[in-house]
């Protein structure tokens, strides 16, 4: 009797030790990998964007309902990529505030019966109170510097020309993909999502922000391939 009391003893012992055996000999936990800094495999030199796969969007919100997306259909993304020295590139951005596109197709002229314009692109592009084209026919960006975050991603740092007025605006850009020689046609390309933000009330455009029936922050967006520059021979 007294062996068969220590028996159920012996068992809980040896479950314990096997559990405890278990658990040390799992693998410890690893931290997880941290992400590598950017590296380009793309000749260096000059870039421009390839304006088939290529859009600038921004937005605002609207009455505080919804994020109202538009457009610009006519403009020029130039870059001096130097992969080597990431902080040694460049960027350029040139846009035609007159090419906005809305998709607004409601009847804008019944609704607008006091504006003197006929569409919604018109009233955006040639309004003073909006870009003013007659105006200031030209917006452009310019980077001032460019600095590998660490994280794949760029940081760009750059002055906003709108409205007559000149601002710094930062940028993020991430790589989408990238190809030392194009599939079809053999330079080098890639591309990237880019994004930021600006109120734009720094650069005097403040019409419906008081009350805020249109928010001052508007949000930038550019997705596409930029495209290596390659002199054409002399025929």
């Amino acid at each position: 009797m007294h062996k068969l009391h220590l028996l159920p003893i012996a068992l809980i012992a040896a479950v314990v030790s096997l559990t405890g055996c278990s658990k040390s000999s799992e693998p410890a936990p690893q931290a997880s990998a941290e992400a590598e800094p950017l590296r380009l495999v793309v000749p260096a030199g000059q870039y421009k964007n390839d304006p088939y796969h290529s859009s600038l969007n921004f937005s605002v919100t609207h009455i505080g309902l919804s994020n109202y997306v538009m457009r610009f259909t006519d403009f020029e993304v130039s870059a001096d990529i130097q992969p080597d020295n990431l902080a040694a590139s460049s960027l350029r951005v040139e846009i035609d505030p007159s090419s906005i596109a809305t998709d607004y197709d409601g009847d804008y002229v019944a609704t607008h019966k006091q504006s003197p314009y006929k569409s919604w692109e018109e009233d955006l592009s040639q309004s003073p109170k909006f870009l003013n084209v007659q105006e200031h026919p030209q917006i452009t960006y310019q980077s001032t510097s460019i600095t590998p975050t660490g994280d794949g991603k760029l940081k760009i740092d750059g002055k906003l020309t709108l409205l007559g007025q000149t601002h710094p605006v930062t940028l993020t850009a991430e790589l989408v993909g990238q190809v030392a020689q194009h599939p079809f046609f053999g330079f080098g390309a890639l591309g990237f999502s880019v994004s930021g933000t600006f109120e734009r009330s720094k650069f005097g455009m403040t019409h419906l922000t008081n009350p805020p029936l249109i928010s001052d922050t508007v949000t930038v967006l550019f997705e596409g391939e930029l495209h290596q520059v390659v002199e054409k021979p002399a025929s």
